[in-house]
């Protein structure tokens, strides 16, 4: 008999993990959580303080055979998706210039290629009523000079998420892609591990993780396709689809320096 499960990438911690946290408080109908990350130590903390019945599946999301793997998993366990959660993912701030090239490369394999291929890995196992939630980012409003890669990578995400959705609406599989601005999680430890510091007007709009992951799971379950947390962050996304983005990249670049 088919059992429930919901799938949540970049769990060990951040956004990954505060999804992990609220899901298991609030889910009924689901046999397992399944916590995808590379840091088993991690993951195996975060299952010790949960109450639904847990897989730990320790692997690197950018790795076609640990993937696979994950695929053969849910057919041996004979699952279907109910939820599928993409949150693994970095960025770096820098210039683009000024940064190696596999930095940039390995913000796009885990950003772009593993949300891509773990996703069509797991549309197969879902069912009417699945969801499927993507953390992108208000960076994928507009091009963001000295965070190029990083905000192109989420660009992707949004784009992918929206188009997706259209596709699988006939099924009843619905996709909300997750827009928050600055999220107060570790992100920013590697974001700037560079160096580069952050613009201090996204400290300004640092928003608690577990308010913007309360409205995201709330904005899924009423079948939206956005989930943008803020009044800050909606204005900011209303204000790139008016003014041309000519005009506003000169102001950050000139505001970052």
């Amino acid at each position: 008999m088919s059992r429930n499960v919901v799938i949540i990438t970049g769990a060990s911690s951040g956004m990954g993990m505060e999804f992990a946290l609220q899901l298991d408080a609030h889910l009924r109908k689901t046999d397992e959580i399944w916590l995808i990350a590379r840091r088993k130590e991690r993951l195996e903390h975060l299952a010790s303080k949960m109450r639904n019945k847990t897989r730990i599946l320790a692997m690197d999301v950018t790795k076609e055979a640990q993937i696979e793997r994950l695929a053969d998993t849910l057919v041996d366990k004979d699952m279907i998706v109910k939820m599928l959660v993409n949150c693994a993912g970095f960025g770096i701030i820098g210039d683009f210039s000024q940064m190696t090239v596999e930095e940039q490369l390995s913000m796009v394999r885990t950003n772009c290629e593993a949300l891509t291929h773990i996703t069509h890995t797991c549309i197969p196992f879902m069912r009417k009523n699945s969801r499927i939630i993507n953390l992108a980012s208000s960076a994928s409003f507009m091009p963001q000079p000295g965070f190029a890669v990083y905000a192109a990578t989420k660009a992707y995400v949004n784009s992918f998420s929206l188009a997706l959705r259209e596709e699988l609406k006939g099924k009843g599989i619905y996709v909300t892609s997750v827009c928050p601005g600055p999220v107060d999680t570790a992100f920013f430890d590697i974001a700037e591990s560079e160096g580069n510091g952050t613009l201090a007007i996204k400290k300004i709009f640092m928003a608690d993780p577990v308010n913007v992951v309360r409205k995201a799971l709330r904005d899924s379950c009423h079948k939206k396709a956005k989930s943008v947390y803020s009044l800050p962050m909606q204005s900011f996304e209303v204000l790139c689809k008016v003014i041309p983005h000519g005009i506003i990249l000169p102001l950050v670049r000139f505001i970052k320096e």
